[in-house]
């Protein structure tokens, strides 16, 4: 392949949590019915291309994990689970993401099955995880103006179990 398709096609609602090193996407390839193998499979070449070295997929199901290690790509599986696996789910997340940005080469994305509320809610939890911010409703408010999407419940309640939880990172 030569010119623009040879360098793929950037993720769906992809954008920049922590600039050039931290983003958050929709399922490479789309979500349910909307799936598309040949879409993911640019999708993968673009994020090998603009050196992902991660990806991060908080799915339910095992989906896409095959073509991550077809496509050489890292990847890590922590799904989020029901409300009562949220803590211990939100800090194996929290911890791989630290784990990996504690390398300067490292660029991880992160993705769920779509770009909503549960993805949304868990990086802004992440945020307070990381100390990036200290309160709640500041890490809501930068997700919101990063992604250009308004918070739901879902998205909130993730980053309360955050709170109440107390999800740090050890400093």
């Amino acid at each position: 392949m030569r010119g623009r398709w040879a360098q793929g096609l950037e993720p769906r609602y992809f954008c920049w949590i922590v600039r050039d090193r931290l983003a958050a996407s929709e399922r490479p390839g789309g979500f349910a019915r909307n799936h598309r193998k040949v879409r993911r499979q640019e999708e993968l070449i673009w994020l090998g291309s603009h050196g992902f070295t991660h990806i991060l997929s908080l799915l339910d199901s095992p989906h896409n994990l095959y073509a991550y290690d077809t496509a050489g790509l890292a990847y890590e599986h922590i799904p989020l689970g029901r409300r009562d696996e949220m803590a211990d789910r939100l800090a194996k997340v929290y911890g791989a993401i630290s784990d990996w940005l504690e390398d300067p080469s490292e660029r991880v994305l992160v993705h769920h099955e779509e770009f909503g509320d549960r993805l949304i809610g868990t990086l802004a939890g992440f945020l307070l995880y990381a100390g990036l911010v200290q309160e709640g409703p500041h890490a809501i408010g930068v997700l919101e103006r990063q992604t250009g999407r308004q918070l739901g419940a879902t998205g909130r309640e993730i980053v309360a179990v955050t709170l109440e939880e107390r999800i740090v990172r050890d400093r």
